[in-house]
């Protein structure tokens, strides 16, 4: 897939209790954007948050938490992701999602080669 010049990045902040189906959503919502051939995503975990309840998620040793803030950004061409963004929406039941334009510089990825068992 080729990706350059002006794109989306989609973020999506939700916690990492939340659950779609059974899994965890940032793990569903991977897998759903894997399915629709999205050009990337990558989920990352904080350390400390809060969102539109104001209840503190942190790492910190007087509040252990189970649910940490999460972090998905999503980039690719902005038709394609606006194209998904119903069922982003439907999965995101508690969370925040944005949208920002953004410039893409480089999107490179090398052909799997051979591995050393195939050898």
């Amino acid at each position: 897939m080729k990706l350059e010049g002006t794109g989306l990045l989609v973020r999506i902040y939700i916690g990492e209790s939340d659950h779609w189906h059974g899994k965890p959503l940032y793990q569903a919502i991977v897998e759903f954007l894997r399915e629709k051939q999205i050009a990337g995503a990558t989920v990352l975990r904080g350390i400390e948050g809060f969102g539109a309840k104001s209840h503190l998620h942190t790492t910190r040793i007087l509040r252990l938490s189970q649910d940490l803030p999460v972090l998905i950004e999503i980039v690719d061409e902005e038709s394609r992701l606006r194209a998904v963004l119903p069922e982003l929406d439907a999965m995101v039941t508690d969370g925040l999602i944005t949208l920002e334009r953004v410039e893409v510089f480089a999107y490179r990825g090398t052909a799997p080669g051979p591995s050393p068992a195939d050898q």
